[in-house]
């Protein structure tokens, strides 16, 4: 049974190669650092029944940021003050032997679950998540995220249906939060 859980000594994180190198290496060298300096947390994806070390088939990480508001849409930003508290999506990456098995949904779904586990906590106005390149746009637009101008490639949102809800995750309509992608982040 597959499980999700903050990253730990326990995990094999040597031995994780999800095809990018900058992803890799920070799973392998910075992500437990973050964690131990609260800049971020690291949640990877594991097989239960996996012996020690335990196999990371994959991972995403969040941290805590500043928007400025002026990068968002006239219409998202209105009554918001110049800068707010948000969450970033930092990184989200999936085993190469396990990818196209629905696990990078797995993982992005758990993520927007902890997310709202900080807003019912925190408050803050959303999900940020960096797109690396136009792969990466098209992934999340698959999920309900629509790209921002001017930055199309860089910046997209997911929004909310009509019952209030984001790809099954309950969202606020008073507050207007929503989930976000922008690399105007603090």
């Amino acid at each position: 049974m597959l499980k999700l859980e903050p990253l730990a000594r326990s995990h094999d994180r040597d031995g994780f190669d999800c095809g990018s190198e900058p992803l890799n290496l920070f799973l392998k060298q910075t992500a437990r650092q973050h964690a131990e300096r609260g800049i971020s947390r690291t949640f990877v994806l594991v097989d239960e029944e996996s012996p020690p070390p335990v196999a990371i088939l994959g991972f995403f990480s969040l941290n805590l940021c500043q928007i400025k508001c002026e990068t968002l849409p006239p219409a998202e930003a209105t009554r918001l003050p110049r800068e707010v508290g948000a969450v970033r999506l930092g990184r989200l990456a999936v085993e190469l032997e396990h990818q196209g098995e629905g696990l990078g949904k797995m993982l992005l779904l758990g993520a927007m679950r902890k997310f709202m586990e900080i807003y019912r906590t925190a408050g803050g106005i959303g999900l940020f998540v960096d797109a690396k390149d136009a792969n990466a746009v098209q992934y999340y637009e698959k999920f309900g995220f629509i790209p921002i101008p001017p930055q199309r490639s860089r910046i997209i949102s997911a929004r909310e249906d009509h019952r209030g809800r984001v790809r099954g995750i309950e969202i606020n309509r008073e507050v207007g939060l929503g989930l976000w992608i922008s690399n105007q982040i603090r």
